[in-house]
């Protein structure tokens, strides 16, 4: 059992890299005026799938030559960053881009062991301040709109 063990996961990419080939063979031909002398669009991913394939045949090679050894467990700090990740997603959905980033800033601020309130809360607001700044005054680029993008666009 041990030894099945290690192919698992050269297996399961092995199978997704194969999906992902049969799913771009089905994707129609550019017409030449498109794209003249260069690459189909489906070129790229079946590429980049095979050298996937490459790479999983070093893996089980690897894998044969000397087994790894069994993972630990990850930490709390992992898994709830995860979680974060989540959060992030809902908050940016249903609520607002930065204040999801300044939720999970400071999520994260106090989960992998910052104690100084200063720096949470100065990282907390400083850092979506300033994507904010440098996206909407300086590149001109508008966010979607959420509860404090209605307020600053409106």
């Amino acid at each position: 059992m041990q030894s099945l063990r290690i192919y698992l996961i050269p297996f399961l990419i092995a199978v997704f890299s194969v999906v992902i080939i049969i799913l771009s063979l089905q994707l129609d031909e550019s017409p030449p005026m498109i794209v003249g002398d260069s690459m189909q669009p489906r070129a790229f991913p079946i590429f980049l799938m095979v050298l996937n394939l490459v790479l999983v045949i070093f893996l089980v090679l690897q894998n044969q030559r000397k087994p790894p050894e069994p993972i630990k467990l990850e930490p709390f700090a992992t898994w709830s960053s995860i979680a974060l990740m989540l959060v992030f997603y809902l908050v940016t959905r249903y609520v607002d881009f930065f204040i999801a980033i300044a939720a999970v800033i400071f999520g994260m601020c106090l989960i992998w062991g910052e104690r100084r309130w200063w720096v949470v809360l100065l990282t907390t607001l400083v850092t979506p301040a300033s994507i904010f700044l440098l996206f909407d005054q300086v590149l001109r680029i508008r966010f979607p709109r959420g509860l404090f993008t209605n307020w600053w666009y409106s």
